[in-house]
């Protein structure tokens, strides 16, 4: 090597050498919480492996404890693991927790605008409007329920069709689920052969599709480095745009046919807010907001139910008896002529138990939406920045020792109390919690106690294949949890 490149050698190390220890002095001097000594420009990168993000952050809690920080770039990100954290951050200090963090991927889309990822007064008011009508429709009113139960029956007609073969239900159930949640937002005016509602959903599932992938998670976790990188991720925005476009024609039809005296669904309720409020000048009930509100709960609703119903099945394959003693007590409760009422769950503690246990257990969103401290925090004495991105590990709730006696086996005895009776467990979050918690949970466990009852009433569910512990088992990659792809039989009782 010539002089000139042993001094640019020599150079390049000093100055690396330098930036680390410069990086490293700021780094402590910030009291944010430990966590791995970060990189200059790349941070924490090579403490995440790709596509098992939430393994390689549950290893960290492993070592740092349940508050650590990493450096995703040049940012820092603070990370709350196990029960007792997550609930004083989310629950306890729910004010200072309850900002929403960056998501890269969809804020460059929603720029703030919408339910899910606004902030401030903005979201204050668009939370509370889409509380009170997903409430109002969803648990307030008798025609929810008999839609419900209405798409359920088609579900089991359907599956009645293969007269016992194999079969993936994945697509019937999807479709099942997702018509319940067009029903609040779009009105009844939609079936499964409607060109418009398949529009709509497939777009909502690409978007996410594309946010969930290892690409998707790379820009959330490094977005100054991956804007100049093709792949997968660069479609969210297009996808959302013709998402969006779809609703704004959803939308149109709502105002050429409203009556404010007889809403209809979420849109005509949103409508009549807005004509309510035109002469506010600071009013967030606008045309954008209704559409991106729409879209966000469009894409948290995408998945939740139909995943988590696929993953209860797998695992009643895995687990015969648990599938017998559900049986016996549908048939104790409700026998086998008439329709599951959601006012048999209270008399269901053993059904009610499982549905639960798998939420826990499936963990479908284990790394939880972002948040962001709302003000200077003082936290576990650590220091947390206002502005500061906080993610709440749900997986590590979900697999805390000390909250589930057996956190990595299915066992339904974690919500069961000595007589049997159903034991309910803060620490079961699969909805989140605090300020942010989802606005659809009621909704979704009435479709799940329904959908997952009424299967059972009139099926036995058997598989030729022989799934192992490790096959049911969520694989924890990412932001959402799926099983894997399986078939089975539905054998009439």
């Amino acid at each position: 090597m010539d002089t000139i490149g042993v001094g640019t050698f020599l150079l390049l190390v000093i100055t690396s050498i330098f930036m680390y220890l410069t990086w490293n002095q700021m780094y402590r001097k910030r009291n944010l919480p430990p966590g791995p000594t970060p990189l200059p420009l790349i941070g924490n990168l090579l403490h995440i492996k790709l596509g098992e993000m939430a393994g390689s952050l549950m290893k960290l809690w492993d070592q740092y404890g349940p508050v650590y920080t990493l450096y995703l770039g040049m940012r820092p990100v603070v990370f709350i693991c196990g029960y007792q954290a997550v609930k004083e951050a989310l629950v306890d200090h729910s004010e200072e927790f309850g900002g929403r963090g960056r998501l890269p991927s969809i804020d460059k889309f929603t720029q703030g605008y919408g339910l899910g990822f606004a902030n401030g007064e903005r979201w204050k008011q668009m939370r509370h409007f889409s509380f009170k009508v997903l409430k109002d429709f969803g648990l307030g009113k008798k025609t929810t329920e008999l839609k419900i139960q209405e798409e359920a029956e088609n579900l089991v007609n359907e599956l009645k069709k293969n007269n016992g073969l194999p079969v993936d239900p994945s697509k019937l159930i999807m479709d099942a689920v997702s018509s319940i949640f067009c029903f609040i937002i779009f009105g009844n005016q939609f079936d499964y052969k409607d060109e418009r509602y398949s529009k709509i959903f497939s777009f909502a599932e690409e978007a996410f599709s594309c946010m969930s992938t290892t690409w998707g998670q790379m820009e959330d976790t490094f977005p100054e480095l991956m804007k100049y990188i093709p792949g997968p991720h660069k479609k969210i925005s297009d996808v959302s745009e013709e998402l969006v476009e779809c609703i704004q024609k959803r939308v149109e039809i709502n105002q050429a046919t409203l009556d404010p005296t007889c809403p209809r669904d979420y849109i005509d309720c949103f409508l009549i807010k807005m004509e309510q409020e035109k002469q506010n000048p600071y009013t967030e009930f606008t045309t954008r907001n209704l559409l991106l509100s729409i879209h966000s709960l469009l894409l948290g609703a995408t998945d939740t139910v139909g995943t988590t119903l696929r993953h209860a099945l797998l695992i009643l394959l895995t687990y015969p008896e648990i599938q017998a003693k559900i049986h016996k007590e549908i048939d104790q409760v409700i026998g086998r002529n008439r329709f599951p009422l959601v006012s048999d769950r209270s008399q269901m503690p053993y059904t009610e138990a499982v549905i639960n246990e798998v939420q826990r257990f499936a963990d479908i969103s284990p790394l939880n939406a972002a948040r962001a401290v709302t003000k200077d925090t003082q936290f576990r004495g650590y220091t947390i920045s206002k502005g500061t991105d906080v993610n709440a590990l749900l997986c590590t709730v979900h697999r805390d020792p000390s909250q589930f006696s057996t956190p990595y086996k299915f066992n339904p005895n974690h919500f069961l109390d000595e007589s049997g009776g159903f034991k309910k467990n803060d620490a079961m979050m699969a909805f989140s919690a605090g300020k942010r918690r989802c606005p659809g949970e009621g909704l979704a466990l009435i479709e799940l106690f329904v959908f997952f009852t009424y299967i059972l009433q009139n099926f036995t569910l058997t598989s030729e294949k022989k799934f192992t512990d490790d096959e049911i088992a969520p694989k924890l990659t990412g932001f959402v949890n799926h099983p894997i792809p399986f078939q089975l039989s539905f054998i009439a009782r």
